[in-house]
């Protein structure tokens, strides 16, 4: 019984301690040296003009499909 106990006294302190150990230990952040320029959001030729037009077509395409086929000649159960 008084295992069990000891047990459970340890297991708390540790859990209340973990993050003020973690908390104290100072991490130095250094930045990677950069050694080529990225073109994101520069001037990429025509790939933004492509770009919209093939969302716009998938943006009609979508509205075609969801309205679906209009069969006035489709049989009713009755």
């Amino acid at each position: 019984m008084k295992f069990r106990n000891l047990l459970a006294a340890t297991a708390a302190v540790s859990l209340a301690a973990s993050p003020a150990i973690a908390q104290s230990a100072d991490a130095d952040r250094a930045a990677a040296p950069v050694t080529e320029e990225s073109n994101l959001g520069g001037d990429s030729g025509g790939a933004g003009v492509i770009l919209a037009i093939l969302a716009a077509a998938a943006i009609i395409a979508g509205i075609i499909i969801a309205g679906g086929n209009e069969d006035d000649d489709a049989p009713t159960s009755p």
